[in-house]
């Protein structure tokens, strides 16, 4: 059973994701709450899979609870996924550096949020479809100056290679045609890599891609 908490200052907001959310049978929502302090509180007393948190939220807003519940080492099995009105939220690219596995406006598809529970449970990044690609971008644009690529040493060259295709945006399956290899090998790839980065998933796996310089603005592929 996958456990959620839900995080975000609208009641009526946190009712309809619930109603959707405990409707399933692999599903349900563990807590609630209506602030960022509620939410980090609520993380660390319920350990929740997964976090549908809101960026906007009074008293501690979305960013500043997901840096608490990332940068707590008791807290590493929880995945932050961020909610947002707007497809390009100018947070959303903080709160991925700050390890939130991904982002959902609230407007989604019911099917997709589903999968989206489902998805970061099971160590993907999940971004709303057909934004990937144009958030990689804008987030690229505003990244700071690379650092030294020596930072990526421990990897071999069919790592880095997949690494520069996680940062493009590519899913596994983009990257196993590709690389001609099957898609568990792809798969496989990314799992080592992150492991060997300390990457968290592989949102924080394309930050990495272009804060060391692997990956520049403008190869979107």
């Amino acid at each position: 059973m996958i456990r959620v908490l839900l995080a975000d200052d609208q009641s009526l907001v946190r009712a309809g994701f619930k109603a959707l959310l405990d409707a399933q049978p692999d599903i349900e929502v563990a807590g609630e709450a209506a602030d960022g302090e509620g939410a980090v509180a609520s993380v660390r007393e319920l350990r929740p899979d997964v976090v549908l948190m809101d960026i906007r939220m009074p008293v501690l807003d979305g960013l500043a609870a997901t840096r608490r519940i990332t940068g707590d080492a008791e807290l590493g099995a929880v995945k932050v996924v961020m909610l947002t009105t707007f497809e390009l939220d100018e947070y959303v690219f903080e709160a991925i550096r700050s390890g939130a596995s991904g982002f959902l406006v609230k407007d989604t598809e019911p099917e997709e949020l589903l999968r989206a529970v489902r998805a970061v449970v099971a160590g993907d990044a999940l971004l709303s479809p057909g934004v990937t690609r144009r958030l990689i971008s804008e987030f690229a644009a505003r990244s700071k100056v690379p650092e030294s690529a020596a930072s990526l040493s421990e990897l071999t060259g069919r790592e880095r290679e997949v690494m520069a295709l996680v940062g493009i945006g590519l899913s596994n399956d983009e990257i196993a045609r590709r690389l001609v290899v099957s898609p568990l090998t792809a798969k496989t790839h990314v799992s080592r890599t992150m492991v060997k980065l300390g990457a968290r998933d592989r949102a924080q796996l394309v930050v990495l891609a272009y804060e060391s310089g692997l990956v520049r603005p403008g190869w979107l592929g």
